[in-house]
């Protein structure tokens, strides 16, 4: 019977190489089926001192270890546990690694049994988890873990999860056993054993797998049929609304704590009305409206009674989740059938099953993050009904592996003779049978801006978020490059000029002499890159030293006008014309493969054939948009565009970006959304400045014509008992003293965050100051007292800083442009929102500074009409991230005295809800904070 040693150490650092040592032991030995023959537990004593993170994360300090046994004592007890046995860990390399140091130190033989790493056999078999540390695991598995970052307990959940982990891994199908057996030797793990063992059980043991079938070669989840969906007879609407707020047998009998909220009925009644009478809405509902299931109510209720799809867009990925598995569930039965609604992405995010299939045949060549990735999709594969790539934690070059097999490949299989009736195409057909649509702002602007269809037809939408649509739809009308995307793109144009692809294949010589050429024509292309963008890198520098502007992530910008630095231009213009003439070179090389291919499959049935045409037909059209993109760039003779280039001050000396934008989306949307469909809804929490939505109604070209429906509908919380609003006005001028301005900002952070204990969230409007007072914060504060977290400065994605921050008891948030909306930090996790600036854009931006040019010469004033507005709905944005619930309770901290002072602060005042104000020196709002808190 095998044995297991599940091996856990908790240690000073994380290099064994740079001197750190164990400072605790905890082994556990178990025969397979989980039962345990042996523990073994001691602390260590390390020969040195335990750093103070390692303190408080075990829990162990210098006091705890004084009278513990060196390692050379202990070592005659742990060495023979691990005889005989697979040696288990969560993150192998570490454990391993320092235990083997320590055994040879005291004169031991290194260990060299087979291993078995959790990490890579959780990421493997729950590959749809969010997270794969092991105190995560265990709470989303509901392992007990009492005591997490103590030896012993982490080797015995552990063992716990290995043990679950098995059992996942017996109950795989045949088939995704068999393609795993084929990977097995490319990743860290020694499972050939139990591949092999539990395949000869399926085989063998005459087991029926009824969840799973087998497409294009590989073990898929079963598809549940798509139902036609029918039309249904549903009660006047009134009659009904009233039933499902205010009846015995609506909303109240399905939710705990359930309020009638007027405001969220009222919603419904305004998009129920828009949708009937064929007119656009824009309502804004503030915080705790309850909004999502206002306009899902009315949304569904169309739908069903007239057979109509609506569509519902929204800007984040979280939103859509939340409609999908949280809101809809909760009105379903408010209706006589369930709600058939879907989330509808872009192909990329499907997988293609014949893609997939021809990876895992030729997987000779992989290397460790493409195995791992390989053995991921496998056994997901087996539990999707999806396909969709967000489900699943790829490994860091997972990313460039899946581009190879999503449905973006498959654009014209029919063409070429077979099917791939996967994932994309269920989408699609469950799409076309939905009451509800949900997708994003993204695929919505690409589906108005493209003259084929991406979503399927509709007439009625409601885009939530609207106050978003503007820039995401002049990203899409525009263009956006970058060096390191053009370079992933070079790479994987190589790829179809591997001569090992048409190996078995009798093609003629000088086919080969084609591929070598073309992958000499990608090198030459790289290179003619690179000098493009360096080119393009040092001009940018040049004006950035004559303090040119910075994005708001702190990349430097440089505005392109037609007029100026024409040498600039014309030499970037025939650098660029230099760099796509080996475009068009590559295009006729992956012609003639492609030619040659054809003639190849009518007398050669090899299933390659058409994969490798389909990819090289994916190639030829992302090199044709690269060509016309880059051709559009370059041409300064359109007016109607703002282009401007963006470097990062730190970075490599080609990492350059190119942007453009339209001038005027407005007259866009109005042509190609508003005027096409019959009701377009635009709600969010933020859409009026001073009471009024001209600036929204402007800004995306609903003429007055166009008989729009409007509401304001205010919040149903107490603002006046949750919030107090205050002013210092006592900071420096921040024109004429900056770096004053930021010591007195540095010093009230932390005042206030004594008072607050930590709890803060810190809003910028310029990235270069975030990061001086994050520098200055980290001088004079211990990190003992409070943890200091900084967007772009400290390490993970917005998400992850998010966590961070909740997590430490003291902790302070430091946050520039995605930080203003979107982040919900609901409870006692945020007491205090400080915003230090008011978030006017700066007026060097590039599409900021040409609109307002357009306005004076329109004899418009830019700053009332554009940048005063946007301004303050950033600012409400800003203001919605403190109160989340009714009970939230804090303090809104804003260093700017302008909102006061200025003739124009009383707007933003007008646009948030009636709260308290206070204007004082910033040591008497702390004492008020004080006294209030």
């Amino acid at each position: 019977m095998k044995r297991f040693a599940i091996v856990d150490l908790e240690t000073t650092g994380n290099a064994s190489a740079k001197g750190d040592r164990i400072i605790e032991i905890g082994i556990v030995v178990i025969e397979e089926g989980g039962k345990v023959v042996e523990e073994f537990s001691s602390l260590v004593y390390p020969e040195k001192e335990i750093p103070p993170f390692i303190r408080s994360l075990t829990g162990i300090d210098d006091e705890d270890v004084l009278d513990a046994p060196l390692f050379s004592e202990i070592a005659e007890d742990v060495y023979p546990l691990f005889q005989h046995a697979y040696i288990v860990a969560h993150n192998i390399e570490f454990d391993l690694g320092f235990l083997n140091d320590e055994l040879k130190r005291c004169g031991y033989q290194p260990l060299h049994n087979p291993i078995i790493d959790t990490v890579e056999f959780a990421r493997i078999l729950l590959p749809t988890s969010p997270t794969f540390k092991l105190g995560q695991l265990a709470e989303r598995l509901e392992m007990g873990h009492d005591r997490p970052h103590r030896a012993l307990s982490d080797a015995q959940v552990t063992a716990d999860l290995f043990v679950y982990l098995m059992n996942k891994l017996q109950g795989l199908p045949e088939r995704t056993l068999q393609y795993l057996l084929k990977i097995e030797s490319r990743l860290k793990s020694d499972f050939r054993e139990f591949f092999d063992r539990y395949l000869d059980e399926k085989r063998y043991g005459n087991i029926k797998d009824t969840d799973t079938v087998i497409k294009h070669g590989i073990a898929v989840r079963k598809q549940i049929p798509e139902r036609k969906k029918t039309s249904v007879q549903l009660p006047v609407f009134d009659s009904w609304k009233d039933q499902v707020y205010k009846g015995e047998n609506g909303l109240q009998s399905l939710l705990t704590n359930y309020e009638y909220r007027e405001g969220q009925s009222k919603m419904t009644d305004h998009v129920q009305r828009a949708f009937r009478e064929g007119r656009h809405a824009i309502v804004e509902a503030g915080a705790g409206t309850g909004k999502s299931v206002a306009y899902l109510l009315s949304a569904a209720y169309t739908a069903m009674k007239d057979s109509k799809r609506v569509i519902i867009s929204t800007h984040t990925t979280s939103l859509q989740k939340q409609l999908l598995e949280e809101e809809i569930p909760k009105i379903e039965r408010m209706f006589p059938r369930p709600i058939k609604a879907v989330i509808y992405k872009g192909k990329s995010h499907y997988i293609s099953l014949t893609h997939f299939h021809y990876e895992l045949e030729n997987s000779y060549q992989d290397n460790y993050d493409i195995a791992l990735t390989k053995a991921m999709i496998l056994v997901w594969l087996t539990r999707t009904r999806t396909g969709d790539v967000d489900e699943i934690q790829l490994p860091s070059n997972g990313r460039q592996f899946w581009h190879k097999v999503s449905s973006e490949q498959s654009s014209k299989t029919l063409q070429l003779g077979y099917t791939d009736d996967s994932f994309f195409h269920w989408a699609q057909e469950k799409a076309l049978q939905a009451d509800l649509v949900i997708t994003n702002h993204a695929l919505f602007c690409m589906d108005i801006m493209k003259e084929e269809t991406v979503l399927p037809e509709y007439d009625h939408v409601i885009i939530d978020e609207a106050h978003h649509l503007e820039a995401v739809a002049s990203r899409y009308f525009g263009v956006r490059m970058d060096y390191r995307e053009l370079q992933r793109h070079l790479t994987q144009f190589g790829e179809v000029f591997h001569k090992s692809l048409y190996k078995g294949f009798f093609l003629p010589n000088d086919m080969f002499t084609n591929l070598s050429k073309g992958q000499q024509t990608i090198d030459e292309a790289k290179e003619e890159l690179s000098q493009l963008s360096r080119y393009i890198y040092q001009n940018v520098k040049k004006q950035s030293q004559l303090g040119k502007g910075k994005s708001d992530i702190g990349r430097t910008q440089w505005l392109l006008k037609r007029d100026e630095m024409p040498s600039f231009m014309n030499t970037a213009k025939e650098m660029s014309h230099r760099f796509l003439a080996k475009i068009k070179k590559l295009i006729l090389q992956m012609e003639k493969i492609e030619l040659e291919l054809k003639a190849q499959l009518a007398v050669n049935e090899d299933h390659g054939i058409p994969i490798l045409l389909a990819r090289l037909d994916n190639q030829i059209d992302v090199c044709q948009k690269i060509h016309s993109q880059l051709i559009h760039y370059f041409d300064f003779t359109r007016d109607e565009e703002v282009k401007w280039m963006e470097i990062e001050g730190e970075g490599a000396a080609n990492a350059i970006y190119l942007f453009s934008e339209p001038v005027n989306i407005a007259s866009m949307l109005n042509h190609r959304l508003f005027n096409k469909k019959q009701s377009v809804i635009l709600t969010s929490a933020t859409l009026s400045t001073n009471n009024s939505f001209s600036y929204i109604r402007r800004s995306l070209g609903i003429e007055e014509g166009h008989n729009t429906l409007e509401a304001i509908i205010p919040s149903p919380y107490d603002y006046k008992k949750q919030v107090q609003l205050m002013v210092p006005n006592d900071f420096p001028n921040i024109k004429k003293e900056p770096e004053a301005f930021i010591e007195a900002l540095s010093e009230a952070i932390y005042s206030v965050a004594q008072v607050t204990k930590g709890r803060m969230l810190v809003l910028f409007t310029s990235y270069e100051m975030l990061r001086k007072t994050y520098l200055l914060l980290k001088e004079f504060i211990d990190p003992e007292e409070f943890m200091i977290f900084a967007q772009g400065v400290s390490s993970g994605s917005r998400d992850r800083l998010k966590k961070n921050f909740q997590a430490f008891d003291q902790a302070i948030l430091l946050g520039t442009s995605s930080f203003w909306e979107g982040v919900d930090i609901p409870g006692d996790d945020l007491s205090c929102l400080m915003m230090v600036r008011l978030p006017f854009q700066p007026p060097d931006q590039p599409v900021q500074s040409i609109r307002d040019e357009r306005m004076k010469k329109e004899g418009k004033n830019s700053f009332m009409e554009k940048s005063l507005p946007h301004a303050i709905i950033r600012f409400k944005q800003g203001f919605g991230r403190l109160i989340r619930s009714s009970t939230d309770k804090g303090v809104v901290f804003i260093c700017d005295q302008r909102l006061i002072e200025a003739r124009y602060g009383k707007y933003f005042l007008s646009s948030l809800p009636k709260v308290p104000v206070s204007y004082e020196s910033t040591k008497r709002l702390i004492n008020e904070i004080e006294n209030w808190l």
